[in-house]
């Protein structure tokens, strides 16, 4: 799957999060990367600090990122249906660590 295609998926991902959430997301942003980091087996990473975690220090800083990894959620995939989907919840499962939300209480709750 090309990169162009790829995404797309992760637009229209961000597409079906309700609009409620959306507007408290603050100071993120979403890109797509094709590897994760040398040793690293991941299909999403969130770097920065939870809404949670923050106070009222915090200011000037950069946005906080959601990164998805290309390659190892197509290595993962059978054909795009697949592809949809684990981008559906990888994307979400990101965007619950911008709201604090851990592995675990994600893992519970089906987005592991």
């Amino acid at each position: 799957m090309s990169r162009e295609r790829f995404e797309e998926l992760v637009g229209e991902a961000l597409d079906e999060v309700p609009e409620e959430l959306l507007a408290l997301m603050s100071n993120v942003v979403i890109l797509v990367e094709d590897d994760p980091p040398p040793g690293e087996d991941l299909l999403g990473l969130y770097e920065g600090h939870a809404l949670t975690d923050r106070g009222w220090d915090y200011s000037g800083v950069l946005p906080d990122r959601i990164l998805i990894y290309r390659n190892p959620i197509l290595r993962i995939c059978d054909d795009d249906e697949d592809v949809v989907d684990e981008v559906a919840v990888t994307v979400v499962h990101e965007i619950a660590h911008h709201f604090g939300i851990d592995d675990e209480r994600l893992h519970e709750l089906g987005w592991g």
